[in-house]
C-alpha cells in the first residue's frame, strides 16, 4: 500500500528549503501537494509561488496562517483584520480555499512565547468574543475570493499566547453562525489527540460540512522548552493515529492529509530523508484508516 494521492508536505516540516526546493523535493518523492506557510511564499514572491506549485504539478492544500485576531485595542483590530485580508489574497492566488487560522492568544502575551505584560487583557472570555467578532469581519471578504476561514483548535498549554480556542468544540461553536462553505475547522493530531470529545467533534465537523483539513504529526515527550517543538514523525509518540483517521474518514473528510512537524532534529536532517520518512510513517500509520470502508459508529 504506497498511494501518496493525498499526502501533503507542509513546508513547515522541512524548513530549513525555499519554496523552489520544497516543491522539488515534493516531485522527487512523487507527493501532489504542498501546505505552504506564508513566509516562504513572500520569500518567493506570491505570484513566483503560485507558478512554482502550478508549473510542477501540484496543489495547495493549505495556507497558513492568517488568524491572531484577539488586540483588545482599535489599532491592533485594524493591523490584524489588514494583514488577514492580505492572507485571504494569497489563498486565493495560490489556487487554494482553506486559509488556517490560529486565533490568538491573549493581549497580555507580549508575542507568542513572550512574557506576560503586567498591564495586558487577561479576559478570555472577551478575548474569544472579539474573535468571533473579527471572523464576522473577514467573512464577506473571503466570500469574494472563494476562500475559507479554517479555525484550528491548538492544545491548551497555547491558550496564552497563541489560541484560545483549544478544542474542536469551541471552533465549530464559533463557527455555528456563519455558513460552512465561509468557516470551517482543521483537526491537526497535535493538538486535539487528548480531547475526550474529539470522536463526537469530528462527527459533528463532518455533518456540518465544515471538516476542510487534516493535519497529522506525533505528541513527543518529553516536552522541549518550547512545546510548539515537541513534534515528531507519526509512531515516534503518544497519538493513536489509525484511531483519529478513522474517524475522519468515517466523518467524510475526502482531502489531502498534512505533514506538520516542528522540531528542530527534524528541521537539521537532509530534507529529501524528512520526505521519505514522513511519506513511510504516512503508509504505516495514516493510509490503512484513510483508504478503509466508512463504518457506521
Amino acid at each position: 500500500m504506497t498511494d501518496l494521492s493525498r499526502l501533503s508536505l507542509n513546508t513547515a516540516t522541512t524548513k530549513a528549503w525555499t519554496l523552489e526546493q520544497a516543491v522539488d523535493g515534493a516531485v522527487r518523492a512523487g507527493l501532489p501537494a504542498l501546505g505552504l506557510w506564508r513566509d516562504r511564499v513572500a520569500e518567493a514572491g506570491l505570484e513566483r509561488s503560485a507558478r512554482l506549485v502550478a508549473d510542477a504539478g501540484l496543489r495547495v492544500s493549505s495556507l497558513c496562517r492568517g488568524g491572531f485576531l484577539t488586540a483588545a485595542d482599535d489599532e491592533g483590530r485594524r493591523a490584524a483584520v489588514e494583514d488577514n485580508r492580505a492572507a485571504i489574497v494569497e489563498a486565493a492566488t495560490l489556487g487554494t480555499r482553506e486559509l488556517i487560522m490560529v486565533v490568538g492568544g491573549l493581549p497580555a502575551a507580549s508575542a507568542p512565547g513572550g512574557p506576560a505584560l503586567p498591564d495586558g487583557d487577561r479576559d478570555v472570555v472577551a478575548a474569544r468574543r472579539r474573535v468571533a467578532d473579527r471572523i464576522g469581519e473577514l467573512v464577506p471578504f473571503a466570500g469574494e475570493h472563494d476562500v475559507r476561514l479554517v479555525l484550528e483548535p491548538l492544545h491548551p498549554i497555547f491558550a496564552a499566547d497563541r489560541a484560545v480556542l483549544s478544542t474542536l468544540g469551541q471552533c465549530l461553536d464559533l463557527a455555528a453562525d456563519f455558513p460552512a462553505e465561509s468557516v470551517g475547522v482543521v483537526v491537526d493530531t497535535y493538538h486535539v489527540w487528548w480531547d475526550p470529545e474529539l470522536r463526537t467533534q469530528i462527527a459533528r465537523a463532518g455533518a456540518e460540512g465544515r471538516l476542510a483539513s487534516y493535519q497529522v504529526c506525533d505528541w513527543m515527550l518529553p516536552l522541549s522548552a518550547d512545546p510548539l517543538l515537541s513534534r515528531g514523525y507519526m509512531g515516534d509518540g503518544y497519538i493513536d493515529f489509525p484511531t483519529i483517521t478513522r474517524w475522519v474518514s468515517e466523518a467524510g473528510y475526502a482531502g489531502d492529509v498534512e505533514v506538520e512537524i516542528f522540531r528542530q532534529e527534524i528541521w537539521d536532517a537532509p530534507g529529501d530523508e524528512v520526505v521519505a520518512t514522513i511519506a513511510d510513517r504516512y503508509v504505516r500509520h495514516v493510509l490503512p484508516s484513510l483508504t478503509a470502508p466508512v463504518r457506521s459508529a
